[in-house]
């Protein structure tokens, strides 16, 4: 394959939407190719300019402090959308507002019960509203999640990432998302979203068998940076055979390398 058309594919190359044989001519080209194996590292470093991967070795607290931010806006109350947004979202056609409508009347159903019982059992009708909210959360996050549009999709982890104390059904929906979803935004923030309920059993576990089995490049350096930050021990082997089958750009090799390092420190 000529350094032009090798070139071509190196975008591709670098999201991990080539397929194998794609993937494999790459590798060999640029293993006796100094000028393109150059261009691919200088390519990955201009991405990282952008913002579409971290800059080069950058200090671990860089994830640190935005799972932090993450954590804080979760707890903080969103501003209201602009008013197109508005008009788009109340449709009976989008599946997220028809499940939010109905979850809505349950609600509006139960506040008017407790209203006209003259508020008793203030404590107890509270805590069921409260589950009702979080009930309706995850309606509106699986509808999302289903749907074939990428945006959509990013709208139902949003929704998720809002559960106080999430399923096991959306839980496995997030996890469905990094590992299988075919837009690579989508599974960055089903990454950052599971970052929230990391202490939860089985999420950790999974999330290591992920970076095993990811393909895409810059979900792998959000998996590692997520396993580095919790200090997950079980990532350690997974990090080894990351590196060891050779498979991955420079970038992704030399952040599992640091990543090891700080496992194994």
């Amino acid at each position: 394959m000529t350094c032009e058309k090798t070139q071509e594919k190196f975008a591709d190359y670098l999201t991990g939407d080539l397929d194998e044989a794609g993937r494999a001519d790459v590798r060999t080209h640029i293993l006796g190719c100094a000028g393109c194996r150059e261009d691919l590292e200088n390519l990955t470093v201009v991405w990282a300019k952008l913002g579409v991967l971290p800059e080069e070795q950058p200090s671990s607290a860089v994830r640190s402090r935005f799972y932090a931010m993450l954590e804080e806006e979760k707890k903080a109350s969103r501003p209201a959308p602009l008013r197109s947004r508005w008009a788009e979202w109340f449709t009976f056609r989008r599946p997220a507002f028809a499940a939010s409508f109905s979850a809505f009347l349950i609600l509006l159903g139960l506040g008017a019960g407790w209203l006209l019982n003259g508020g008793g059992a203030g404590g107890e009708r509270y805590a069921s509203l409260s589950r009702e909210v979080q009930s309706m959360r995850q309606q509106v996050a699986l509808s999302l999640l289903s749907q074939p549009s990428a945006s959509e999709r990013l709208q139902g982890i949003g929704y998720s990432a809002e559960v106080e104390n999430p399923d096991g059904t959306t839980l496995a929906a997030l996890f469905r998302a990094v590992d299988t979803d075919p837009n690579p935004n989508v599974r960055l923030a089903a990454v950052d979203a599971l970052y929230l309920f990391r202490d939860r059993p089985g999420v950790r576990e999974s999330l290591v068998k992920s970076l095993s089995a990811q393909s895409y490049p810059l979900v792998q350096v959000a998996l590692i940076d997520f396993l580095v930050e919790i200090r997950e021990k079980r990532a350690v082997d997974a990090l080894k055979g990351l590196i060891e089958a050779g498979e991955l750009t420079p970038e992704v090799k030399a952040r599992a390398e640091q990543g090891l390092k700080q496992m194994t420190a």
